[in-house]
């Protein structure tokens, strides 16, 4: 189990977390939602150890990430996996050396092992024949699916999520959700997705954490969103609804 207790994180005067409580469930699907510039991304770097909070604890069962030392904070980031926005895939290396990548960085397997997992983390994404092929040679949906080999390669107890379905069509958007969702399920998986989709939320979302101005404003499941009374997440939601709409009109032209 994750729990952050009032994170605050500031750049100058600008404070963007202003006091985060927040538990994220073992083994669900956990989504931060929040409109641009309400701190997901932020907060979500302050739980992975990519910044530093001013202020508060990011716990993992117990243990608190931001106090532990270098060692220790390294044995802990062989447990996480993470899938950037852009897929965030070396250019200049393979596939199945992208996937290899945080095996070499973290572990003392054998090439065989780390191939045997390469092959294995590519299977579970449904990608074949793509190992000697570069970032530059497979569609964004690819890579996107290369990101999620790459981030289970360790067999990660929680994986992280930022906006994997950026810049995808529905379609491919709704094999991202269904491979990430696979994989909590199958593997037990703690994951944490930041996302402004709605279908996603709505389907998936299993543990929903609201953010607006820095603060958390609401926390349910997706059977729970559509009943609330918080007036920034019912303007969030028809918003969003709103661009989904005006996406689906535009793709039957």
């Amino acid at each position: 189990m994750i729990e952050l207790k009032g994170i605050k994180k500031n750049f100058g005067e600008n404070l963007v977390l202003k006091g985060i409580d927040a538990t994220f469930l073992p083994g669900k699907m956990n989504m931060i939602i929040g409109s641009s510039g309400s701190g997901k991304t932020v907060l979500m770097k302050c739980i992975v150890g990519l910044m530093q909070p001013d202020h508060g604890k990011v716990l993992y069962n117990g243990q608190d990430f931001v106090k532990l030392k270098y060692a220790d904070k390294r044995k802990l980031r062989q447990e996480l996996g993470m899938l950037f926005q852009y897929s965030a895939l070396f250019d200049s290396i393979t596939v199945e050396e992208n996937v290899a990548f945080p095996m070499r960085l973290f572990t003392e397997r054998s090439e065989k092992e780390i191939m045997d997992r390469v092959n294995f983390c590519l299977d579970k994404v449904n990608l074949e024949n793509v190992n000697k092929l570069y970032p530059d040679e497979i569609s964004g949906g690819m890579k996107k699916r290369v990101g999620i080999a790459r981030a289970i390669s360790l067999n990660p107890k929680y994986l992280f999520c930022d906006e994997p379905n950026s810049g995808l069509d529905p379609i491919t958007s709704t094999v991202i959700d269904r491979l990430i969702k696979d994989i909590t399920v199958e593997f037990g998986t703690t994951t944490i997705i930041n996302t402004h989709d709605l279908n996603s939320v709505l389907e998936h979302g299993e543990n929903i954490i609201f953010l607006h101005k820095g603060l958390k404003e609401w926390q349910g499941s997706a059977d729970q969103i559509r009943d609330t009374n918080n007036d920034s997440l019912n303007e969030f939601i028809y918003a969003s609804e709103m661009m989904r709409e005006a996406r689906d009109r535009n793709l039957k032209r």
